[in-house]
């Protein structure tokens, strides 16, 4: 009876075993920081999401959509997230092998953020302001856009290059009129307002015309071909994650909690409520869930090789997305 009990438990073990070497192992890579706006990626590993798919996710931290592509073109990372605009811009000049395989944030997240009773209730009041910005992000890029769509130029504002961090205290304090911000940090910034006896007023650039495709789920073009297989079990994973994060936003807060402890549930769970309108909107219960339509993928075009000079017509952007990963409805 012994043996028998023993030889069932070293079976065990060895079950155990084979089932941990056959996890596939997958290196996931952020675009900046850890946060709300981040949750799927830690409820995919935190409640069993990707382990249910087979898949061991570490998790690689980045600097910016830059930075991001990068990592993923030079294969030190098979899938992240980035700004789909900033890869479409790199695969038109560099021709990175990296490729989009789910929509993210199908709205553009960038936004003017200012204090109420400042006058400045509109994008197009914009002209005559001091706005301060953070030297990295890529609502940069777009700016000329948006102000083109209000009439006005840089010329026709005070721009101000600042570390992320100041960017609040400024706004708070009067060094600027406005800052520029995205809509994922609205809790924030309205946290931060707060405290100082004020109230945030966002002003986000998609009413005022500036419409595109924005954060999307990108991979490696040699993870793709080399383990497709276990591309689309992920990309599976992380949809039911997002899924997740929309039922569930506390829960999915303390998944983020759970993994960065630095990070308060509360603001994680602000930040991730503040970014969910970004995933689930009329383009989503129009299109789907991840989808990439080709008239709003080529909209996002135009406007990405407009701000940056770039030939529109010398690019297709459908090559810069891969449909076949993404799960049915």
């Amino acid at each position: 009876m012994q043996e028998r009990l023993l030889g069932a438990c070293a079976l065990g073990g060895l079950m155990a075993a084979s089932s941990a070497i056959a996890a596939d192992k997958v290196a996931y890579q952020l675009d900046w920081l850890p946060g709300g706006d981040k949750a799927p990626i830690y409820v995919c590993i935190e409640k069993g999401f990707c382990e249910a798919e087979g898949l061991d996710v570490t998790i690689v931290p980045g600097r910016g959509s830059t930075d991001a592509i990068s990592r993923l073109a030079a294969g030190s990372s098979d899938i992240g997230m980035a700004d789909i605009g900033a890869l479409m811009a790199a695969k038109a000049q560099e021709g990175v092998g990296v490729t989009a395989v789910m929509s993210v944030f199908n709205t553009g997240p960038h936004a003017f953020y200012t204090l109420a009773g400042s006058g400045f209730g509109s994008v197009a009041d914009v002209k005559g302001r001091t706005i301060a910005t953070s030297p990295f992000t890529s609502s940069n890029v777009y700016l000329p856009l948006v102000l083109e769509e209000v009439g006005a130029t840089e010329d026709d504002l005070t721009l101000i290059k600042a570390d992320p961090g100041a960017l609040g205290p400024m706004l708070m304090t009067g060094q600027a009129d406005g800052i520029i911000a995205w809509m994922t940090d609205l809790t924030r910034y309205g946290n931060q307002a707060a405290e100082a006896g004020k109230e945030i007023v966002a002003l986000p650039w998609s009413e005022a015309g500036l419409e595109l495709y924005s954060a999307a789920l990108i991979a490696s073009d040699g993870f793709l071909a080399e383990r497709p297989d276990v591309a689309a079990r992920f990309v599976r994973a992380f949809r039911a994650s997002v899924e997740f994060c929309r039922e569930h936003p506390e829960d999915a807060a303390a998944s983020v909690a759970a993994i960065v402890p630095e990070l308060g549930a509360e603001d994680v769970t602000g930040s991730l409520k503040d970014a969910l309108p970004l995933i689930f909107n009329e383009v989503t219960g129009t299109h789907g869930l991840g989808t990439f339509d080709a008239d709003r993928l080529a909209a996002t075009w135009a406007r990405v090789a407009e701000a940056q000079g770039l030939d529109a017509a010398g690019f297709d952007p459908e090559t810069a997305v891969a449909r076949s990963y993404l799960p049915e409805s």
